[in-house]
């Protein structure tokens, strides 16, 4: 019932004037602008669902519905489902859930193949599509902008598929930028960019809790192509930053999904300069190539198994008999998957990061078993402007790694590593009062960042 109740505030606000019809079934009633179609979804069981469509459906969605790849867009149409069930909007958020056999509780990284479908395939769908190279399936969670209905994806479902051993990207298509390409899109509004990008983060773990996707995994965002003026940007990049502080708040790791030539390229140049920066990028560039190289994204930024690349657009594909329109991925990130109930500690954690002139401390715990070596890795990375190669081109700002050191610590152990500057960090640090650099600490599987400063000492 609540998707016919949202609806029907949006269809309240046409106009007096307009012509309309009042359309009853299963003992609700709506009325709605005359010249929107009704479909009786009894009769096409097949048809998609769309809410960014000025339609009425009545009944159902099929479990079986033939969706487009990618639709996003305000909800315009009215679902009546007298069959839905009211769904609670006040769900509890826990910075820290306690892993169970049922629900999908850390993050794992993946590489490999993906798809992301508008509509959330079936179980008998997805039992076809073991037959397929994909080992990856984005879903759509929720978010203002979201088109598809998804009867599919409850939480049931969700720990079917990762027992069977597929691994997920919860999306969650919320407010899009104010110049976005999406014209149907309610879109964020630079005053409030802040408030709106907590308050989306906070729906997307109510959302992604509902069908048991933990704290712990990943939540991404969908932010579509925009045009990169200097206020769209950075009205953007604002709501993004505020959209990751609040994820990380409560627990969830934080991506982002855009065109390559915007949001992503945005999100890039902030890299190192103190930003709130996700720690995922889905860049939409589709040019058929299955690999996460991305022009936009410098070379040892999102290095470290921290990148999807969605890389053919909307098309059909057919394994085990049965047909899914589909954009294609490939993925080297986080995604949303299973871990075994008794490992209730993050694999990752960082207790205390302490800076002192050039050098800082960072305190890491293992949170793999005791009695196995963990391997792991500490990257300082900053801004540094490159020489020109002295024949006419000029150079160039990148962001290039200032310090690192490599580690083996024991499983379920904790300490202090110390990171000093190395050749390319120390005349740095000689030439600059202060240095804003992105820590980031990462073994197998897991990975953390955090933004730091280094000063001058006099």
């Amino acid at each position: 019932m609540r998707s016919f109740v949202l609806a029907l505030v949006l269809v309240l606000a046409v106009p007096a004037a307009a012509a309309a019809k009042v359309v009853h079934f299963g003992g609700e009633q709506a009325a709605v602008p005359a010249s929107w179609p009704v479909y009786r979804l009894s009769r096409q069981p097949r048809m998609c669902v769309r809410m960014d469509r000025r339609a009425v459906y009545l009944g159902t969605p099929s479990a079986s519905q033939r969706c487009p790849a990618h639709a996003v867009g305000r909800r315009r149409a009215i679902l009546i489902d007298p069959k839905a069930p009211a769904r609670s909007s006040a769900l509890p958020i826990a910075p820290r859930v306690a892993p169970t056999a049922t629900s999908s509780t850390a993050i794992a990284d993946f590489t490999g193949l993906g798809f992301d479908a508008c509509a959330t395939p079936s179980t008998k769908t997805m039992a076809a599509w073991g037959a397929s190279p994909y080992r990856v399936l984005g879903v759509y969670i929720g978010g203002a902008n979201r088109a598809c209905s998804q009867p599919n994806l409850t939480a049931t479902w969700v720990a079917a598929q990762l027992e069977a051993g597929w691994r997920l990207i919860p999306t969650y298509v919320g407010l899009q930028s104010p110049t976005s390409s999406c014209t149907s899109c309610a879109k964020l509004s630079p005053s409030r960019a802040t408030t709106q990008g907590t308050e989306d983060a906070e729906d997307a773990v109510e959302q992604a809790q509902s069908v048991g996707i933990t704290a712990g995994n990943p939540i991404y965002f969908d932010m579509e192509s925009y045009s990169p003026t200097t206020s769209a940007s950075r009205a953007t990049l604002t709501f993004l930053a505020a959209w990751t502080a609040r994820l990380h708040g409560l627990g969830y790791s934080s991506g982002v999904y855009s065109s390559s030539a915007s949001g992503i390229a945005d999100i890039a140049g902030e890299a190192g300069l103190g930003y709130e920066t996700p720690d995922d990028l889905w860049s939409a560039n589709w040019n058929g190539r299955a690999d996460t190289v991305d022009s936009y994204i410098p070379s040892s930024d999102w290095a470290h198994h921290q990148r999807l690349h969605q890389y053919r657009g909307a098309h059909d594909e057919t394994y085990g008999g049965v047909t899914i329109n589909i954009d294609s991925d490939y993925v080297d990130g986080a995604t949303a998957g299973a871990i075994a109930p008794q490992q209730s500690l993050p694999p990752l954690t960082i207790s205390s990061v302490k800076v002192t002139g050039s050098q800082v401390r960072v305190r890491v715990r293992c949170g793999w078993p005791a009695g196995e070596t963990c391997p792991g890795q500490i990257v300082m990375r900053s801004h540094v402007r490159l020489p020109g190669s002295g024949r006419g081109v000029p150079g160039k700002v990148a962001q290039v790694a200032i310090a690192h050191r490599a580690f083996n610590l024991a499983g379920s152990r904790t300490h202090t590593f110390l990171v000093v500057l190395n050749s390319r960090g120390r005349p740095l640090y000689r030439e600059r009062a202060e240095i804003k650099a992105q820590l980031l600490v990462a073994i197998p599987d897991a990975r953390t960042t955090k933004a730091v400063t280094l000063r001058r000492v006099p």
